[in-house]
Order: C-alpha cells, then sequence, then structure tokens
C-alpha cells in the first residue's frame, strides 16, 4: 500500500469515529479474566451441558449424547496477546446428528448496544475480529443473533487453514435497517456472537449469509461444514483477541486494563470472598454482602464449598453438607441478605464472617 493509500484509509477510519473512546464491544476479548477456574463439559449433566469457561463465554449444546470436555484459560496466544481460550474434547460425538448442536457465544447486553440504532435507516455496520487455532482444519460457521421482538439473525463463515497455527479472522457485519431489527434499551440480551464447533444439518439449509433475517433453524450455522472439533478425541479450539466494534474497518485490538475487564465481567458473575454478619442463633449465621460492582439484575447464589465462617475469633467449619441451601433475602443488584445454617456452636448474636479458606459464594446474574 502506498503512504498515499494508507493516509487516506487512516482518514476513513477517523471519519468513521473508530478511534478514541472505547470501540471493543466484547466483554474479556483478551481471555484476562478466568474466575470460575476451569471448568468440564458434559453433555449429560445439565449443570454442565450449557457451561461458562473463561468470564462472557459460554459453551452450549442441545441433543448432544456423548460429548465432553473441558474448557480452560491457557499461556497460549498470538503475539501481543498473553492468555487464551481452550476447548478439548475428552470424549467425542461419534457423529453430528441432524438435530444436534455445540457451539461457544458471548452474549451482549442490549442497553450498550443502543449506538447501532438497528432497526432504523441509520443502523450501523459492525466489525467483528478474532484470533483463532484449532487442531482441525476446514469451514466454521458464525452466528450473529438478536434476540429482542423479532428474533433476527445472520452468517458467516471462517476458515482454519493450518493446524495448530493462531489465524486471524475479520468478518464485516451488515448493519440492519429492517423495522425488525430493534434492539431493546435494557438488560436484556441484545445481541449473541457464536461459533459453530458441532452443528446438525436441521440448522444449515437457509441461505441467510451476511444477511439479515428472522430467526429460523435452517439457518442458524448456515456455512458451518467442520464437525470434526466434537467428533474427534483430544481435538482442540482456541480464542482470544475477540474484538467487535461498529464501523467496517477492523482496528488494532483494544486493550484495557485486568482491573477494569474484571470490573466489566462482575456485572454478570462475581465471586465472593467475604462478608460480616451475626449468628441468629447456634446453628445459623445472617450475612450482609455488597457486591464488588453493582450486577445486571439480581443474582443467583451458589457455593463452590463447605463455607467457613469466624465464630467471634475462633474457626468454625462444621456446616454439614456443600449442598445446604443459601437463604436469599432481600437480593438486590448492588448486594443481599444470605443466611447459612447446619453449623453448630455459634453464639448467639455474636459477630461472625466468612473465611474464604473454606469456600465462596458465587453470584450469577449472567444474561
Amino acid at each position: 500500500m502506498t503512504k498515499a493509500a494508507e493516509l487516506a484509509k487512516m482518514g476513513e477510519v477517523l471519519t468513521n469515529s473508530q478511534i478514541g473512546g472505547r470501540r471493543n464491544i466484547i466483554i474479556n476479548g483478551a481471555m484476562q479474566v478466568f474466575q470460575r477456574g476451569s471448568a468440564t463439559f458434559n453433555h449429560n449433566a445439565t449443570a454442565t451441558a450449557n457451561l461458562y469457561g473463561l468470564d462472557r463465554y459460554q459453551f452450549q449444546s442441545s441433543n448432544q449424547d456423548e460429548l465432553e470436555g473441558t474448557i480452560t484459560q491457557v499461556a497460549d496466544a498470538p503475539v501481543g496477546f498473553t492468555n487464551s481460550l481452550k476447548w478439548t474434547t475428552t470424549e467425542p460425538e461419534s457423529a453430528i446428528a441432524a438435530d444436534e448442536t455445540f457451539d461457544c457465544c458471548q452474549k451482549i447486553e442490549a442497553q450498550d448496544l443502543q449506538q447501532l440504532a438497528f432497526g432504523t435507516s441509520s443502523a450501523k455496520k459492525l466489525t467483528l475480529s478474532f484470533y483463532v487455532k484449532s487442531s482441525v482444519t476446514g469451514t466454521y460457521g458464525i452466528n450473529v443473533y438478536k434476540a429482542d421482538s423479532t428474533a433476527r439473525q445472520l452468517t458467516s463463515t471462517y476458515t482454519i487453514s493450518s493446524a495448530n497455527t493462531w489465524e486471524e479472522k475479520t468478518i464485516i457485519i451488515p448493519a440492519d435497517t429492517d423495522s425488525g431489527g430493534t434492539i431493546a434499551n435494557d438488560n436484556g440480551e441484545g445481541l449473541r456472537i457464536t461459533w459453530h464447533l458441532g452443528t446438525g444439518s436441521n440448522f444449515t439449509s437457509a441461505n441467510n449469509a451476511l444477511t439479515w433475517s428472522n430467526y429460523a433453524d435452517g439457518g442458524w450455522a448456515f456455512g458451518h461444514a467442520q464437525n470434526g472439533v466434537a467428533t474427534t478425541d483430544n481435538a482442540t479450539w482456541q480464542l482470544t483477541g475477540v474484538q467487535l466494534e461498529v464501523g467496517e474497518q477492523a482496528t488494532p485490538f483494544e486493550h484495557r486494563s485486568f482491573g477494569e475487564e474484571l470490573a466489566l465481567c462482575q456485572r454478570y458473575y462475581q465471586v465472593i470472598t467475604d462478608g460480616d454478619g451475626f449468628a441468629r442463633n447456634s446453628g445459623s449465621a445472617l450475612f450482609g454482602i455488597k457486591f464488588q460492582n453493582q450486577m445486571r439484575a439480581n443474582p443467583a447464589f451458589s457455593q463452590t464449598a463447605v463455607l467457613a465462617i469466624t465464630n467471634g475469633h475462633a474457626w468454625d467449619k462444621s456446616q454439614s453438607s456443600v449442598s445446604v441451601a443459601i437463604i436469599a433475602s432481600r437480593v438486590l443488584p448492588t448486594g443481599a441478605q444470605l443466611g447459612f445454617d447446619n453449623y453448630s456452636g455459634l453464639t448467639q448474636y455474636q459477630p461472625v464472617a466468612i473465611n474464604n479458606t473454606g469456600g465462596n459464594i458465587l453470584a450469577d446474574a449472567e444474561l
């Protein structure tokens, strides 16, 4: 490219307002935040068949009958990045049936997409860019899905040309000017970006390649042709450097600090490691929890292990089971009142505190 052409391109990018301010709509695009730790995906277990791995990335499946795998963060990435998300198949599907799906996605909050003006004549184009690496070469599908009011979608593809090699991909997403394209200004799901990894023929028959259309199953994965990640033992698929930005020119990846990226992720999921409260009686305690950042909605709660608490100045770890229900009351996006029972030897009205050496509380407000 000549110097004049380079300057012209730079002017085009500046005109499209892609330089300056926050450009990347994707959260955790560099795979920095990993609050949950490594996860095991199992087609046969409801709790893990639609599983978040690294923050904001969910692996989904339907009708799989054999597939299992692991999701983790690894220190393997292209130049300029440190980490990537890595899927490894530990038990493959023998074949992908017509009604089976398996994919990785990120769901984007609707009120963060109002600048797109979808559903109007002023709707804007988008550019999706990412780095991908897989042990299985071939053509893979991408879906962009809009959930609000009229469900809309378009598809595209990318090709992995060399096994076990980082490759950069860029996809220009047309504007959706159709009146059904409107994205509500609320805290629900606005857009979903999906990377298909194993998809049956029921979902590949309708041609909507880079064309917005009303949702139909047949167009969910049009163009997707390579199911080998799901059907090959020890197959791997990795992703990093994900960026979604307004305009039709891919710009350099917007690196954000770890602290900023963590705060963005904590809107949807938080690991709570401390909290203060009091003993209601000898066997139960009540805690007031303030979230590190305001969450998207009132979260659901779970725990990682037996929850240890302090009883005055002594540690008490006598909770009888990790399956004891958390009794949540007065739950808000900013905090909650949580009760725990099945302790022993607490002194009524004495102060207590969570001791995270014995487990953490998990708050989940994912889309």
